[in-house]
C-alpha cells in the first residue's frame, strides 16, 4: 500500500483502471469505493478525497474514456491514403466501444447521479460523440480530396450514422460479444461507404 501522505502519481489513473478490473472480475454489483481503492492498493479514503462519491468517480471515469476516445478519433486525419477508409473508421469504433466495459457504461447511466454527472460533463464541453462525428467528418472530408472516397458521399451523414451506431451499441451490448460489435460496424460501414 502507498504510504500516508506520499503524492501518488497518476492516482486518477490508477483508480479508473482498478475500478475496470473490478467490475471485469466481479461485475458491477462489486463496485464500491473501498473495492477500487484496495484494487488499487492505496488506502481507502483516497477516492472520497480526490472524488465527491463513487458516482462522481463513475462520471469522471466514463467523462475520461470518452476523451480518450475522441483524441484517438482525430488522430484519424493523419490515416489519410492508408490501409483502407473503412479499416481506419472501424478501428477507432472498437477503441471507443473497448474503452468502456459495458457494465461501467450501465453504472453511469443507471445511478441518477452518476448519470447528471456525465451529462453537466458532457454539457460543459467534455469530448465525447460530438468530437468523435466532428473527427470522423474531417477525415471522411480528407479521403473525399485524394479520391478514396466518392465525391458526392455525404461525410457528415456517414460520421453521424457511424457515431449515432456506436453509441447505441455502447448502451446495449452485452459483455463478451466484441466480435458481434465487431461485424455489426463492419456492416454498416460496408453500407455507409458503398454510396
Amino acid at each position: 500500500m502507498s504510504p500516508r501522505g506520499v503524492a501518488i502519481p497518476d492516482l486518477r489513473e490508477r483508480l479508473f483502471a482498478a475500478a475496470e478490473r473490478v467490475v471485469a472480475r466481479d461485475g458491477a454489483a462489486a463496485l464500491t469505493s473501498r473495492a477500487i481503492t484496495a484494487e488499487a492498493d492505496c488506502g481507502k479514503g483516497v477516492l472520497h478525497t480526490h472524488f465527491a462519491g463513487l458516482d462522481e468517480f463513475v462520471a469522471e471515469l466514463v467523462l475520461d474514456r470518452f476523451a480518450r476516445s475522441a483524441h484517438q478519433a482525430q488522430a484519424l486525419e493523419a490515416k489519410v491514403g492508408q490501409a483502407t477508409v473503412a479499416h481506419n473508421l472501424q478501428e477507432v469504433a472498437l477503441a471507443l466501444m473497448n474503452a468502456l466495459p459495458p457494465a461501467v457504461v450501465g453504472l453511469a447511466m443507471t445511478r441518477p447521479a452518476a448519470a447528471l454527472h456525465t451529462r453537466e460533463g458532457l454539457q460543459s464541453g467534455a469530448p465525447a460523440f460530438e468530437a468523435i462525428q466532428h473527427a470522423f467528418t474531417v477525415y471522411l472530408q480528407a479521403e473525399q480530396s485524394v479520391g478514396r472516397l466518392p465525391a458526392d458521399a455525404e461525410s457528415a451523414t456517414i460520421a453521424l450514422a457511424l457515431v449515432g451506431t456506436i453509441h447505441h451499441l455502447l448502451m446495449t451490448r452485452a459483455p463478451g460479444r466484441e466480435e458481434d460489435t465487431k461485424v455489426t460496424t463492419g456492416r454498416l460501414l460496408d453500407v455507409l461507404l458503398r454510396s
